[in-house]
């Protein structure tokens, strides 16, 4: 990234857009938000907890405000601190980035209050998107496809039974304030339906505050297609193509490409015009994503939309030349949507890996520790969204996601050979990843067919095998050291051995890294 700080010199501006920026994030996001800052000149300020003190993204920003403790409660969700280090630092404007108080309409309205720009969607367009039920039913009347399910916010069981019998089982229950797939379950027939509602009013509850469900038809083995949209104050509102975000595990995304193989120009210029279509009906204003379930003979329907930057723009950067974090900022500045943007085509594959501390041969388990090496891949069309580096702390504080590996190449088959390669090639010690598991499947013959879909771990993945050599030479490293320390090695050499005692003998305390190498 270098040492440059921000100059106050926009490039290719007249003047700032803002004094300055508060960036109300951390680790990766944070960083690409900082970046996006530089481009046009504008100083950041990061906000940072107790847990982030020595956080690539606090070191990266050209100021930074200590804001609570670890829990997010106390630090990131809490608008009154995060409101006042952009007082105290004079901040005219605060990025949200993703996560944490991104969809929260309460910070864009404080926002207001405090005569600070939020650089986002207003409290209503944000409101109304945040509601599931809502959003369903106003889209539908707007004429975008909609999956068929309940339209109102009914809590009873009959109600429920009757939604489902009208979409006909398989159904799925959905929490109506969030995603992720929390409060989320598949009901299969009947007699599995109260008990299904029970846990996820639970969990929705949980999660998000609200224990509000509704009920829609399960789409069976459906592709996860979404549209990039801008738009800025003046009614001028675009897309920036689409992204394949079908590979993910327990809901999540992993594995993202742009283009998607199973859109050809009609469908493509049919479901952007729906985007759009969404986003208007909203009145939303700066960037954000509308997410379609794209199902068997080209049947698609609106998901949800969300209200932010997506972990994946990435990807619609490097086929459209398009830098969003400067787009957004330009937009909430008042300026209208760069001319650029309404000339858009898309430029080659491009494909982003997320890299999560956690455990890919185990059933993705988190991982926390100490990062003791760290090397990102390099060359043409490979780029690193990331927030650590060497010597960072991974915690159970947060969200397990490090960074983000994006390639880009001329077609698909080059660019999957190019993410290979890079995994290959980014070095991370200290923590476990899923690497190796992404590997496996960018590796799977139905991957390199096209054949991508939300199914596809549970089907072809869940058998998958380790390489057991390799752990089973693991094993015996480890139970070396457990049985003999360094002392005991030093007793055998000074006894009389007619050789030094082994690495593994006089290492000490050590612990095997992550390798997606055999």
């Amino acid at each position: 990234m270098g040492d440059l700080k921000a100059s106050g010199k926009a490039i290719g501006m007249s003047e700032k857009l803002f004094n300055k920026i508060l960036v109300a994030n951390r680790s990766e996001i944070a960083v690409r938000v900082m970046n996006g800052c530089r481009v046009l000149g504008i100083p950041s300020v990061a906000v940072y907890s107790e847990a982030d003190v020595n956080s690539k993204h606090r070191l990266f920003a050209d100021e930074s405000v200590l804001i609570g403790p670890p829990p997010p409660s106390e630090s990131y969700l809490d608008i009154g601190k995060i409101i006042e280090a952009a007082r105290q630092t004079g901040c005219d404007a605060i990025h949200p980035g993703y996560g944490f108080l991104a969809e929260n309409p309460a910070l864009p309205r404080r926002c207001v209050q405090e005569n600070i720009t939020f650089i986002g969607p207003g409290a209503e367009a944000m409101e109304l998107m945040g509601n599931k039920i809502v959003s369903r039913k106003k889209m539908e009347h707007a004429g975008v496809p909609i999956i068929p399910g309940m339209k109102s916010g009914e809590t009873s069981l009959a109600a429920f039974k009757a939604a489902a019998e009208e979409a006909g089982y398989p159904v799925l229950i959905k929490a109506a304030a969030g995603g992720g797939g929390k409060g989320m379950r598949v009901v299969h027939a009947p007699n599995e339906l109260p008990a299904s509602l029970e846990a996820a009013r639970r969990e929705a509850k949980n999660a998000f505050g609200d224990e509000t469900v509704y009920l829609e038809k399960y789409i069976p083995d459906p592709r996860h297609i979404e549209f990039q949209i801008i738009a800025d104050n003046y009614g001028n509102c675009v897309h920036l193509f689409e992204r394949e975000c079908s590979i993910q595990r327990r809901h999540q995304k992993i594995i993202e490409e742009t283009p998607s193989v199973a859109l050809n120009d009609e469908l493509r210029y049919r479901m952007g015009e729906d985007a759009i279509r969404v986003a208007q009906t909203a009145g939303y204003t700066n960037a954000g994503t509308v997410e379609f379930l794209f199902g068997e003979n080209g049947s698609y329907y609106f998901l949800e939309m969300n209200t932010r930057l997506q972990v994946e723009h990435p990807i619609t950067e490097f086929v459209t030349g398009v830098d969003l974090v400067v787009e957004q900022i330009r937009i909430a500045a008042g300026l209208p949507l760069s001319d650029y943007l309404k000339h858009l085509t898309q430029r080659g594959h491009a494909i982003e890996c997320r890299i999560y501390a956690e455990d890919g041969e185990n059933n993705f388990f988190p991982s926390t520790g100490k990062i003791i090496h760290y090397s990102e891949p390099v060359g043409p069309g490979i780029r690193v969204d990331s927030g650590v580096e060497a010597g960072s702390e991974i915690t159970i504080d947060y969200d397990p996601i490090m960074a983000k590996l994006i390639v880009h190449a001329p077609d698909r088959p080059m660019a999957i050979s190019k993410m290979i390669d890079a995994l290959h090639n980014y070095k991370l010690l200290g923590v476990k990843t899923s690497r190796r598991f992404m590997v496996d499947v960018l590796q799977h013959p139905e991957f390199a067919a096209g054949h991508t879909y939300t199914s596809f771990i549970e089907k072809h993945m869940s058998d998958r095998i380790t390489d057991q050599a390799t752990y089973k030479e693991m094993a015996v490293a480890v139970a070396s050291v457990a049985a003999m320390s360094t002392s005991t090695a030093s007793v055998l050499f000074n006894e009389g051995t007619t050789s030094a005692p082994s690495p593994w003998q006089t290492l000490g305390s050590w612990e095997i890294g992550d390798s997606i190498h055999a």
